[in-house]
């Protein structure tokens, strides 16, 4: 197959965004609505069909709504198939509505209910999990232990640089009801970040996909694959909604960070190029292509 050649190459690596996916018990729905799970599979379904080869899949917390054991291994056993299919590695992240022991034993083996701090080498890409969880509460915070923990990780930089991934996303938010739910103390973590090599920072929490910086640094959030945050209610009101569940595709260059917000499900067609069409394309001389061009322009 011929490959198409942009200016920018090809990204060093692909990394897959995933939040909120708030698995209850089996055969449940969540807020007596949503079907968590179908909407998790129908995700992974599209990754399938995209032939896209992540390095690895992140999922920033909530993902069991109440902490439950049940539904950590439904949710293990469906992603980490779909992770190995495409040679995935699966990096998990606490959120609040997680318990840090049932999340521990159903997706790390682990035993304990400290915080849920780890670090992944992903060929050279360094991501850092941090907790941002306080137990029994839905605000976050990083405690002196954790920010001494990260200032030690980011004192020796990694080949290909550092993402950081946590529930609690350090930015603003157009919705009232965010904080009370917000990372308190957010400038303390600035501190440690600032001038480290963190190329971006990656979120949840908030059940919509918005972006902004902190401490110099990128901050992109995922939206949920449960349900969403209606970004059209008046201030400071909340309303979830069934409907524009997204995830993020990460594409890591050596100069920059790209974050692509996919929505979830398969819509009308409006036109389409085959992967047969685009080979037959590329296989045109430069003036044959530039004639294809002007003549569809034309129809």
């Amino acid at each position: 197959m011929s490959a198409l050649h942009s200016q920018h190459g090809l990204p060093d690596h692909t990394i897959l965004h995933i939040s909120d996916t708030h698995f209850v018990a089996d055969g449940e729905r969540l807020h007596e609505v949503i079907d968590s799970d179908a909407n998790l599979a129908l995700m992974l379904e599209g990754l399938a069909r995209s032939g896209a080869r992540p390095e690895a899949i992140v999922f920033t917390g909530d993902l069991a709504d109440t902490g439950r054991p049940d539904a950590y291994a439904r949710l293990r056993a469906m992603v980490e198939p779909a992770a190995a299919a495409v040679g995935a590695e699966v990096i998990w992240v606490m959120g609040n509505h997680d318990e840090r022991g049932a999340f521990r034993a159903g997706l790390l083996d682990q035993d304990g209910t400290a915080s849920v701090d780890r670090v992944h080498d992903v060929n050279g890409l360094r991501i850092v999990v941090l907790d941002s969880t306080v137990p029994g509460q839905h605000y976050g915070a990083i405690d002196d232990e954790q920010l001494d923990w990260l200032r030690d990780v980011l004192a020796t930089p990694a080949p290909h640089g550092t993402l950081l991934a946590l529930h609690h996303p350090p930015v603003p938010s157009p919705l009232g009801l965010i904080a009370l739910v917000e990372l308190r103390d957010q400038e303390r973590l600035a501190e440690v970040v600032r001038g480290t090599d963190v190329r971006g920072v990656l979120g949840g929490h908030l059940h919509y996909s918005t972006s902004s910086t902190f401490a110099g640094v990128p901050v992109s959030v995922a939206s949920a694959t449960c349900y969403t945050q209606d970004l059209q209610v008046r201030y400071p009101a909340a309303r979830g909604q069934d409907g524009a569940q997204a995830y993020n595709l990460v594409h890591v260059y050596g100069d920059r960070v790209v974050h692509s917000v996919v929505p979830i499900g398969r819509f009308p067609t409006v036109y389409e190029m085959s992967a047969e069409q685009l080979d037959a394309f590329l296989a045109m001389s430069e003036e044959q292509q530039l004639a294809a061009v002007a003549a569809s322009v034309e129809d």
